[in-house]
């Protein structure tokens, strides 16, 4: 099987992407891949789409955070709730960038914010935190530098004009997978799944729509 090039956007807000990161390695076992993984600004998609944020709708807030809970716990993964959510995540998305000279970060850089986050549990804005967790990162840019900020938002704009609505998503050969409940999809995909061979995927955008709401 060929090398396979994976995209992982990702956001530190989110407990769906810290829970597809964890499992990212079993969904591609034994499949040869290599991932770029690339910090985005959730909340410029949901401006870009007119949506609202899981955390911003009372009842889906509740229960984002039960859901998440209950699949750490099913699939083995240690979550501790931040001390408060939503949060800023813009310090730890720099951070993230300004450990690299090309704007993706290493794995272990993105695996060390998400346990800052959602393994360690605290404020992940906590000064003191922060600056514990500079130093074990050993950024090569100044986070806070306007380099770093452009790389910032422009790599949300192009994950925009890519097609990507939201985080955790995979990009691989030019389809979009979203969500931690498509990695098994995306492994299909990357297997050579017969499904995929057909006319669905391309299919599934021409569905008419019937109503709009105004």
């Amino acid at each position: 099987m060929s090398l396979k090039r994976l995209t992982f956007y990702l956001d530190f807000i989110s407990p769906y992407a810290y829970l597809a990161f964890e499992r990212l390695p079993l969904a591609l076992e034994g499949i040869s891949h290599a991932v770029s993984y690339q910090p985005v600004l959730f909340a410029s998609m949901l401006k870009a789409h007119g949506n609202l944020g899981p955390a911003e709708l009372k009842p889906k807030r509740e229960w984002t955070y039960r859901h998440v809970s209950w699949l750490a716990q099913a699939q083995g993964t240690p979550i501790v709730m931040p001390a408060t959510h939503p949060f800023n995540p813009l310090a730890l998305l720099r951070l993230s960038l300004a450990c690299s000279h090309d704007g993706q970060p290493k794995r272990w850089v993105c695996e060390t914010v998400f346990r800052h986050v959602w393994a360690e549990g605290g404020d992940p804005n906590d000064p003191q935190r922060l600056a514990d967790l500079t130093q074990r990162l050993q950024p090569v840019l100044d986070p806070a530098g306007e380099q770093v900020k452009q790389r910032l938002k422009a790599a949300s704009e192009q994950a925009i004009a890519a097609g990507v609505f939201g985080v955790p998503t995979l990009a691989s050969e030019g389809r979009l997978f979203w969500g931690l409940d498509a990695l098994p999809m995306l492994r299909d995909h990357l297997q050579g799944g017969a499904w995929f061979q057909g006319s669905d995927w391309d299919d599934a955008a021409n569905l008419p729509v019937g109503v709009q709401r105004t």
